[in-house]
C-alpha cells in the first residue's frame, strides 16, 4: 500500500482516524492494545488494554482511559499495576488482551485476561477486582477455564438476559486450536459451562456482536503480529448451530491490516451503530502499534457483515449515527503545521482500498 501523510486538526474535531497515531488529552499516546470497552451507568466510555513499554517487555500491566465520545480520551494511569515477583503478574508475566465487566452480584468491576507465565506454558485466566471502574485492580486469582487451556480472551455480554460468556482459544497444541464460547456464573468469578465449542478451526482473538436477530462471532487467524484476512460466524442462538467462517473485509486489505479483538454495540436515540475495534499491530515497536476502529455494515436478511474502510468518520453516540469526513487530501511531507494541526501518518487510505 502507498503511504501517505493527512494533515489533520483534531483536537476540536473530535473524529476518529482508524490507523492513526492517537492521542490522550495529556497529549500522550494512547498505549492500550488488545483491550476492551466498557460501559458504566453513566454512560461514559471506559476504555482497558495492554500497557506495552518501549523496551518491548511484557507484563508491562494494564491502562484505563475514558471518554464521553469515543474520539476524547483521558488517562487514568494503570488499571492493574504488576508486582515484582508475582506468580501472575509480575513484570515478566503476560497480560494479555484484558476486558472488564461489572458484576451485580457482588457491585464489583471484574477485569479478565490471559494469564501466562513468559513462555506460554500455563494457558490461564487471570481475575482482578476493583470497587471502581477505573481502579486499581487487585489480584484475585488465575485459573484454567473449566479445566482447559486458555490463550487469546474475549467477554461478550448478551443484551437481552445480561448473561457474560467467556471466549477464549485453547493455544496451539494438538489437542487444542479451538475456540469457546463458556457462560459465567452469576458473580461473574468463574465459568459454569461450555456453550459452543469452534472445533479445529485454529483461529485466536474471538469477540462477539449481537444484533436483535443474530450474533456474530469474528476472529483472527494465526499469524502472529501480521494482518490476515479476519472471518466472522453467524449464528441464531450461541449455542448453534453456527455458520461457516466469511472474511468481513476485502481480501486485498488484510482486513485494513489489522487484527479483531473486541466490537461495541453503539445504540442511539436515532441509529444503532456496530463498531469493530482492531488492533494495527507494530512488530518492530509495539508499543506504537495503531487502533483500527470502525463500523460494521450487517445485514441479517442476507446474513453478511462486513467492516466498512472510512480513512476519518464522525461518530455522535447519542444519536447512534455516523458520517464519514469528506475533504480535500494533502500531501504532508514538506508541509508546515502551525496551532493544533500536526502529520498523520496515513498506512491505509481509501485510494488504496478496492471495495
Amino acid at each position: 500500500m502507498r503511504l501517505s501523510f493527512l494533515l489533520f486538526g483534531l483536537a476540536q474535531a473530535k473524529y476518529i482516524v482508524p490507523g492513526g497515531r492517537w492521542h490522550d488529552t495529556d497529549g500522550n499516546l494512547i498505549n492500550a492494545h488488545a483491550g476492551g470497552v466498557t460501559v458504566d451507568k453513566e454512560g461514559k466510555f471506559w476504555w482497558f488494554g495492554e500497557y506495552k513499554p518501549e523496551d518491548q517487555v511484557e507484563g508491562g500491566g494494564v491502562s484505563v482511559y475514558s471518554s464521553d465520545d469515543l474520539a476524547t480520551w483521558e488517562h487514568h494511569g494503570l488499571a492493574l499495576q504488576p508486582i515484582p515477583e508475582h506468580p501472575f503478574i509480575s513484570p515478566e508475566n503476560i497480560i494479555q488482551r484484558p476486558k472488564v465487566v461489572y458484576s451485580e452480584e457482588l457491585d464489583k468491576y471484574e477485569m479478565w485476561w490471559h494469564a501466562d507465565n513468559s513462555t506460554y506454558g500455563l494457558l490461564l485466566q487471570g481475575l482482578a477486582t476493583s470497587d471502581t471502574i477505573g481502579g486499581p485492580y487487585t489480584f484475585v486469582d488465575a485459573t484454567a477455564p473449566l479445566g482447559n487451556w486458555s490463550q487469546d480472551f474475549g467477554i461478550f455480554t448478551d443484551y437481552k438476559d445480561g448473561r457474560s460468556y467467556s471466549l477464549y482459544s485453547n493455544g496451539d497444541r494438538k489437542e487444542g486450536r479451538d475456540v469457546y464460547i463458556a457462560r459465567f456464573n452469576e458473580t461473574l468469578t468463574g465459568l459454569e459451562e461450555v456453550v459452543h465449542r469452534f472445533d479445529k478451526f485454529d483461529l485466536e482473538a474471538p469477540t462477539i456482536i449481537q444484533t436483535d436477530n443474530s450474533y456474530y462471532a469474528l476472529m483472527s487467524h494465526k499469524t502472529g503480529y501480521r494482518p490476515n484476512n479476519v472471518v466472522a460466524f453467524r449464528a441464531d442462538s450461541l449455542s448453534g448451530p453456527w455458520s461457516q467462517p466469511f472474511t468481513v473485509a476485502p481480501l486485498n486489505t488484510r482486513t485494513y491490516n489489522s487484527q479483531s479483538g473486541f466490537s461495541l454495540k453503539i445504540k442511539g436515540t436515532k441509529a444503532t451503530t456496530y463498531l469493530y475495534l482492531g488492533d494495527q499491530w507494530d512488530s518492530n515497536s509495539l508499543w506504537e502499534s495503531r487502533y483500527i476502529w470502525l463500523p460494521m455494515d450487517i445485514n441479517d436478511k442476507k446474513k453478511t457483515l462486513d467492516v466498512v474502510w472510512h480513512d476519518v468518520y464522525d461518530l455522535d453516540v447519542k444519536s447512534g449515527e455516523y458520517k464519514a469526513i469528506k475533504g480535500k487530501e494533502y500531501r504532508g511531507i514538506n508541509a508546515k503545521t502551525a496551532g493544533n494541526a500536526f502529520k498523520q501518518e496515513a498506512v491505509s487510505l481509501s485510494h488504496a482500498i478496492q471495495q
